[in-house]
């Protein structure tokens, strides 16, 4: 896999929510033309991408403004997590209390609760800008 992609309306917020996250903006770049429409199956296309890099280098996040055409919101804006389709991505951290303590500072908020599976891990969900559902997953022992 190369990235998995996001829409957002506000992509200096989302990138400051990655980057707590520990991610690294590796580029931005604006996106049009008609290679742009042919390759999503739209016309007109003129966005803005950010590329977001793992510290490890092995996944990436490419977060992308669309300026035209405008943006269609999800129904419903905050979908719940059993929702069909692609909803959240995990992320290992090593304290899970602090990471969600500095993205709390960026506006978000758990959906639940931080929960311990066994003696295996601490995880929780939580909903960043956007409504960006992100997972969060802190190995124990």
């Amino acid at each position: 896999m190369d990235n998995v992609g996001i829409v957002v309306d506000d992509l200096e917020a989302a990138i400051a929510f990655f980057v707590e996250l520990g991610m690294e903006l590796e580029g931005k770049a604006q996106i049009e033309g008609l290679w742009a429409d042919r390759t999503v199956g739209l016309d007109g296309v003129r966005s803005d991408i950010a590329m977001m890099r793992t510290p490890d280098g092995h996944s990436k996040l490419e977060l992308a403004k669309y300026h035209t055409p405008a943006v269609v919101s999800a129904e419903p804006q905050n979908p719940p997590p059993n929702t069909l389709g692609l909803h959240r991505v995990m992320f290992a951290v090593d304290d899970i209390d602090d990471v969600v303590a500095r993205l709390r500072a960026h506006g978000a908020e758990l959906l639940g609760e931080l929960a311990q599976y066994e003696d295996s891990y601490r995880l929780c969900y939580v909903r960043g800008p956007e409504g960006i559902v992100v997972a969060l997953a802190e190995e124990l022992g």
